[in-house]
């Protein structure tokens, strides 16, 4: 051989051994270490591993600004678990992970046993370089257009200094997942995603479905359309059907009577004034005046009927407020879980996912605005998206994200019939991406199954055989909600 042909061969030599090396490369070193995972409200502690992986703000600039996303694993109970775990995928968009996790640990214990559960703080959440904005939660729901932009503005001023917001969309969260993955040398994963997460859920499954065992999607959001055009509607359909049971159960009618009648009754009363009211601080204990008016109703009306355990009080509180002129029920429920919701919320992150992969498909789905403003959320909510949306900057996202999906992967849809954010109808329309699926919708519960009976079984046994087939699902189907309050000690005996 020549020297020039041996110097050509040395270079294809070196030049595949170099290819190979790139794929045989180990993934980014991942060390996790004993920790705990703590309840958002201090009620609880569980015992965790924990790490940070390294990853490119900016895949594009892997020499750029590196951040750290947050991985917990709650490792099987069984010496011989099974090598593929569970990953928990949290909604909002917004929730972390971990944070969530706590509160609903209970119902993953039986796939504890013998799977690995794995925690991903999303990027822009709870430890995952979060994108928070402290003072968003003081904003009116009546803001004007302007006052939406400069607290927008306000917002992305204090994150400018660690983050670049248009770097926290559902596809690059699917490629941290990956890492993830990959860096804990898992083969496969099974994925439990909730409302948002299970947007990210699909993803993951668009793209790496030979990674994906099974999946469950609880609350489920469609990769066809945005989530916002028909929030107003389906959460006034929810209310009409919580109170509706009441009106059905002889307990809640002897009790309130007709409960649509009291709710008719305050939104009328607030419409034309706020109230004057100091009620007790759930949080602090100190009273607190303020003037609550439609605005409060919305948010807690909303808020309430998210959980069938809160759905309960809703005619107790509406009927206070009714028959009484007494608020301050309705009043302590909106400072209790409005504060809740927001400590768990990253707006910034919210803000990023909604502005690139919703708002900008609006124009395509039209909005009767009279129907819109006919429910107790009115316009306000899709107008305030739009508004902050303005401003933020828009992120890119996979060109696919919202094409069909087809998939054989095992997938088990969850939802609540009473649920005000992700109708049933939404998990029937993803049904039809999964040639291998059930459907299982629970009477009178709300968004999100997991504190529903027999939940944890449904799901330890699907995620146990990798196989919707002979699934029995007859006991959630048969579960029923918490019975509506009938006073403040509880419910009817």
């Amino acid at each position: 051989m020549s020297p020039a042909r041996r110097a050509i061969a040395l270079g294809i030599l070196l030049t595949a051994s170099a290819v190979r090396g790139s794929f045989a490369a180990p993934a980014p070193a991942l060390v996790l270490t004993p920790c705990e995972l703590e309840h958002p409200l201090r009620l609880s502690v569980l015992a965790a591993e924990c790490g940070v992986l390294k990853v490119p703000e900016n895949p594009q600039q892997p020499d750029g600004r590196l951040i750290g996303l947050h991985v917990a694993r709650v490792s099987a109970i069984s010496r011989r678990k099974q090598p593929d775990p569970l990953f928990v995928l949290a909604g909002g968009p917004g929730a972390a992970a971990g944070a969530f996790y706590t509160t609903v640990a209970g119902a993953f214990a039986r796939i504890q046993r013998e799977r690995d559960i794995v925690l991903v703080d999303q990027r822009g959440t709870g430890s995952s370089n979060p994108l928070e904005c402290p003072d968003w939660q003081d904003l009116p729901g009546h803001a004007s257009d302007a006052e939406i932009a400069a607290r927008t503005r306000a917002c992305l001023a204090s994150l400018a200094a660690h983050a670049d917001v248009a770097y926290y969309t559902t596809s690059l969260a699917v490629r941290d997942l990956e890492q993830v993955r990959a860096a804990l040398g898992y083969e496969r994963i099974n994925l439990y995603g909730a409302s948002y997460g299970t947007r990210v859920a699909q993803q993951y499954l668009r793209h790496f479905g030979a990674r994906t065992r099974s999946v469950i999607l609880d609350g489920v959001v469609p990769v066809s359309q945005p989530v916002g055009p028909s929030t107003a509607i389906d959460a006034e359909a929810a209310l009409e059907d919580i109170l509706g049971r009441c009106a059905s159960d002889p307990a809640c009618r002897e009790r309130f009577g007709d409960p649509a009648s009291d709710y008719r009754a305050v939104r009328a009363a607030l419409r034309l004034s706020t109230v004057p009211i100091s009620v007790r601080d759930p949080t602090t204990g100190e009273d607190r005046p303020f003037e609550f008016g439609a605005d409060h109703l919305a948010s807690v009306l909303r808020l309430l009927s998210y959980t069938s355990e809160y759905a309960a009080l809703l005619p107790l509180v509406l009927h206070a407020a009714a028959a009484h002129e007494d608020y301050a029920p309705l009043a302590a429920q909106y400072l209790m879980i409005e504060r809740a919701y927001a400590q768990s919320i990253a707006v910034g992150m919210h803000n990023s996912v909604v502005c690139a992969e919703d708002v900008p498909l609006f124009a395509d789905y039209p909005v009767d605005r009279a129907r819109l403003a006919s429910t107790y959320l009115g316009t306000r909510q899709l107008d305030g998206l739009v508004s902050v949306c303005r401003v933020w900057p828009r992120g890119e996202v996979d060109a696919d994200l919202h094409a069909p999906l087809t998939s054989a992967v095992p997938a088990l849809l969850l939802s609540g019939s009473d649920d005000p954010a992700t109708p049933p109808a939404f998990a029937h329309e993803a049904a039809r991406a999964f040639t291998h699926h059930l459907e299982v919708v629970l009477e009178g519960f709300g968004h999100g199954q997991l504190t529903a009976p027999c939940l944890d079984r449904l799901m330890a046994q699907f995620v146990a055989r990798g196989s919707v087939e002979a699934l029995d699902a007859s006991c959630a189907r048969a579960a029923r909600p918490l019975p509506f309050f009938t006073s403040l000690n509880g419910p009817a005996p």
